[in-house]
C-alpha cells in the first residue's frame, strides 16, 4: 500500500484554537482530490482520576458546539513545550484542586480522527488522588467538580448521563488496567 502524496498546502486560517489547512493530494492510483482540508489541532491530555476512596473526579461544564452540559474526566492541552505528564497533573489541579503523590499511569496515545485531524488525545489514570487545593480556573471556564463512585461509572454510560467519547474511553481503559 502506497501515502498520498501532498502536491500543494495552504492555510485557511489559523487561531489560537487550531488551524484548517487546504491540501492538495495525489492517490496511490494517480486520482487528485484538489481540495483536502485538514484540522491542526494541540494534542490533549485526559486521565481518570480516582480518589483513595474509589470515586472518580470528573468535571462538569457547558460545550459550545453541543450546546449542552458535559460530565467529563478532566483534560485539557499541553502549554509551550510542557510534557504531557505535567500538563495532566496541572490540568487536573487547576480544574479540580485534585493532587496524587503517586506518578501517572499512561494508559494511550491515540488520534482522534486521522482522517482529518492531525491530534492525538493522550489519555492517563491517577491513583490516590485527593482534593489539596482550590479551582484554578482560567477566565473563559466554568467547571463544577462532581465525585463519582467508580462502580456507578458503567451505569451513567449505558444511561447516557455521560457519553463523552473521550471520556468513556478513559474509563474502560482505566478499567481494563484496574482488573489486571
Amino acid at each position: 500500500m502506497k501515502s498520498w502524496k501532498t502536491l500543494n498546502s495552504s492555510y485557511v486560517f489559523k487561531t489560537p484554537y487550531g488551524n484548517l489547512r487546504e491540501d492538495s493530494c495525489e492517490l496511490p492510483d494517480g486520482q487528485k482530490i484538489e481540495s483536502y482540508y485538514v484540522n491542526e489541532y494541540a494534542d490533549w491530555v485526559n486521565a481518570i482520576v480516582l480518589t483513595k476512596e474509589k470515586q472518580i473526579v470528573l468535571v462538569k461544564q457547558y460545550r459550545y458546539a453541543a450546546q449542552d452540559f458535559f460530565l467529563e474526566v478532566p483534560a485539557g492541552k499541553p502549554e509551550g513545550n510542557e510534557a504531557y505528564e505535567t500538563a495532566i497533573l496541572r490540568e487536573i489541579r487547576e480544574e479540580t484542586g485534585f493532587i496524587t503523590e503517586r506518578n501517572p499511569i499512561l494508559l494511550g496515545e491515540f488520534y482522534v480522527n486521522p482522517a482529518t485531524q492531525t491530534n492525538k488525545v493522550i489519555t492517563f489514570l491517577l491513583l490516590d488522588a485527593y482534593k489539596a487545593f482550590e479551582q484554578e480556573l482560567d477566565p473563559t471556564e466554568f467547571i463544577d467538580v462532581h465525585l463519582v463512585e467508580l462502580n456507578d461509572m458503567e451505569t451513567m454510560i449505558a444511561k447516557g448521563e455521560i457519553n463523552q467519547l473521550f471520556t468513556v474511553s478513559a474509563y474502560y481503559m482505566s478499567k481494563s488496567f484496574l482488573d489486571n
